[in-house]
């Protein structure tokens, strides 16, 4: 009799700490948090973007908008976010759709576990 594999995907998620760091010493705790609120409301717009734009085979502007997430991404500290988009965009930029299908799968995860991981940290500074 054949087993049945379930395969779960943990995604592990980085959050620069000194990238978070420098903007609360720069800009003050309360602006710094203002700061970083701002761009993970914009990334989960852009990560519900970017499934519609793939879905309807729009593969270079997936590619342009994998890019830009993935620097908004880094400039807020989440770095394990920002390189799956640019891995999305870089299946994109190939053509290859399967890759393309299964990264932007493991982006769609880590983004929800980065922004819970975002909720957390906030949660432990208040």
């Amino acid at each position: 009799m054949p087993l049945l594999a379930i395969l779960r995907h943990e995604e592990r998620v980085t959050l620069n700490q000194d990238s978070l760091a420098a903007l609360c010493a720069e800009l003050g705790e309360a602006e710094a948090e203002r700061m970083i609120l701002r761009p993970i409301e914009d990334l989960g717009a852009r990560l519900t973007e970017l499934q519609r734009l793939a879905d309807e085979g729009h593969t270079v502007t997936v590619a342009r908008n994998a890019r830009r997430m993935a620097k908004l991404a880094e400039q807020v500290g989440l770095s394990t976010l920002a390189s799956v988009a640019c891995d999305v965009g870089q299946a994109a930029e190939v053509g290859d759709d399967a890759a393309q299908a299964a990264t932007l799968a493991r982006l769609v995860r880590t983004g929800e576990h980065s922004l819970i991981a975002v909720w957390h940290l906030r949660a432990m500074t208040l």
